[in-house]
């Protein structure tokens, strides 16, 4: 029920935040007047800035929320690693993948943390260290909801991203079901990485 309760919370943020990704990339496709294997190319170069960048929030979020609820730094360092490397990994290469596949094209499997772990890795150790630190700002709702919508924007540029960079060439042409798959690629793996997993590992949960 809580997971339930948090996927409706979560599913305006991730609804709004695609439109506006797809937006953006319409306007780049637009102003650059580049031919399809050029937007490919520059596609998956940004790619390359927006997954580290969600990783990175991914990690502060997910160490933060395990780090209010138990103080042992290897076990959140461990749960910050493997909740934003391997479920955002999802979110960003894994559904966008299959995604792609579905749609009948002939998809690349990028896996981005073994393929260039220089750039991903800097960006997963800096946002563990920042998680250590976020738990007091939780309380600040402000805080909250600029953080969360920042997060669903860049995961959503992410996955577009890399479903535009690595096979799917016609997106505008199937708009509506990028739509759909990427608002599954968003809320799914960002509700369990930033909320659910990290709390899978807390032993003694706060009591109020």
């Amino acid at each position: 029920m809580h997971l339930f309760e948090e996927l409706k919370h979560h599913l305006p943020f991730s609804i709004l935040s695609v439109c506006f990704g797809l937006i953006l990339m319409g306007i780049l496709n637009f102003i650059t007047f580049c031919d399809f294997s050029d937007m490919k190319l520059r596609s998956a170069l940004l790619f390359h800035v927006f997954h580290p960048t969600h990783l990175l929030f991914s990690a502060i979020a997910t160490t933060a929320m395990f780090w209010q609820h138990e103080r042992r730094i290897i076990k959140a360092v461990v749960v910050g690693f493997v909740g934003s490397v391997f479920i955002c990994g999802a979110s960003d290469i894994i559904i966008p993948y299959i995604s792609g596949f579905l749609l009948g094209t002939d998809m690349h499997l990028h896996i981005c943390i073994l393929e260039h772990p220089l750039i991903v890795l800097p960006f997963v150790i800096l946002g563990i260290l920042a998680g250590f630190f976020a738990p007091g700002t939780l309380e600040k709702q402000e805080g909250v909801i600029f953080s969360h919508s920042l997060h669903v924007f860049i995961s959503s540029m992410a996955s577009i991203l890399y479903l535009t960079g690595y096979g799917l060439i016609d997106w505008i042409d199937r708009i509506g079901a990028v739509l759909v798959y990427t608002v599954l690629a968003v809320i799914l793996p960002c509700c369990t990485s930033d909320i659910v997993f990290p709390l899978l590992f807390v032993e003694k949960m706060e009591k109020s």
